[in-house]
């Protein structure tokens, strides 16, 4: 199952009975409570919490919209609500001027770390978001810039401090690392940045579920195909070798689509030949624009 999914999966679960009062937040909860509130049909807390007031609002709404009215946030219901009914939160990477569930849920995890206040929470990535967002990325030594990505999504998500933040000289290194190794294959280093940080934030040492790791995200077989097939000659298992590798990496792809950018990425992401049999997918899209929208922010 996807992760896209699990995530719908354990928010419709939230619903399948009334939360008792002492019930666990879940932060999607946030995302939906801010929109039922802009449709006037929530005046409850904003609390992250599946209590009886959400699920009522939920019916009132589904009802409505002519839905089956059985309380349960499904997709159909979300796409209802229009802009700030989606998309769900850690789809996309969040900055200002971005509107949406998820960056209701982005202010609902930062005001529960007092770093903005219950009032602004209204769904719009404004100044006094991106300045939240700061004050976090500066507490938990990110790279402060403003702009929720894939490291500042998942650590406000987790309520944990990263076990291995980047400090200052590593986010240089590897900054100068993507820019030497771009250079070296002829790539714009803005375009390598922006994929960089939409893979890991700059971090060298996170792993995901499908065993990619380091600043480029790269798997073991993607590893040993650039050693073996572009480079002839072992990479060492550096944070630069792993910059190295994706950037290698990228830029075979981009001879492989005839210097097509959004086909190159999408194929870092979702396989080339995926994208040569199925084009991009709904879900590689919207990756891709968030690459080619970091390009001028990096």
């Amino acid at each position: 199952m996807s992760r896209r999914c699990l995530i719908g999966v354990a928010l419709a679960a939230a619903f399948v009975a009334p939360a008792p009062a002492h019930a666990l937040t879940n932060h999607q909860i946030a995302g939906l409570q801010v929109a039922l509130r802009a449709h006037g049909l929530y005046r409850g807390p904003l609390d992250g919490v599946a209590g009886p007031q959400t699920r009522r609002a939920v019916i009132a709404f589904q009802k409505n919209a002519r839905l089956s009215a059985d309380g349960i946030p499904d997709h159909g219901t979300r796409l209802a609500l229009g802009p700030l009914g989606q998309p769900l939160y850690g789809r996309r990477v969040l900055a200002a001027g971005k509107v949406g569930w998820d960056v209701s849920v982005l202010q609902f995890l930062l005001a529960r770390r007092g770093l903005l206040p219950v009032r602004a929470l209204d769904g719009r990535f404004g100044g006094m978001t991106a300045r939240a967002v700061r004050r976090f990325q500066r507490r938990t030594g990110l790279a402060v810039d403003g702009i929720a990505g894939p490291a500042t999504l998942s650590l406000l998500a987790s309520g944990r401090r990263p076990a291995r933040a980047a400090s200052r000289v590593q986010r240089f290194s590897v900054r100068s690392s993507i820019d030497r190794w771009a250079r070296e294959y002829g790539l714009e280093p803005r375009l390598v940045r922006a994929l960089a940080w939409q893979e890991s934030g700059y971090q060298t040492h996170i792993v995901s579920r499908a065993g990619a790791y380091g600043v480029m995200q790269v798997t073991q077989g993607t590893w040993e195909f650039v050693e073996t097939v572009l480079v002839g000659r072992a990479v060492p298992r550096t944070p630069d070798g792993n910059v190295r590798v994706g950037t290698a990496f990228l830029h075979h792809l981009l001879h492989v689509f005839g210097g097509n950018t959004r086909l190159a990425l999408g194929a870092y992401y979702q396989g080339a030949a995926s994208v040569r049999r199925h084009g991009l997918l709904p879900e590689t899209r919207r990756y891709v624009a968030n690459v080619i929208a970091l390009r001028t922010r990096v």
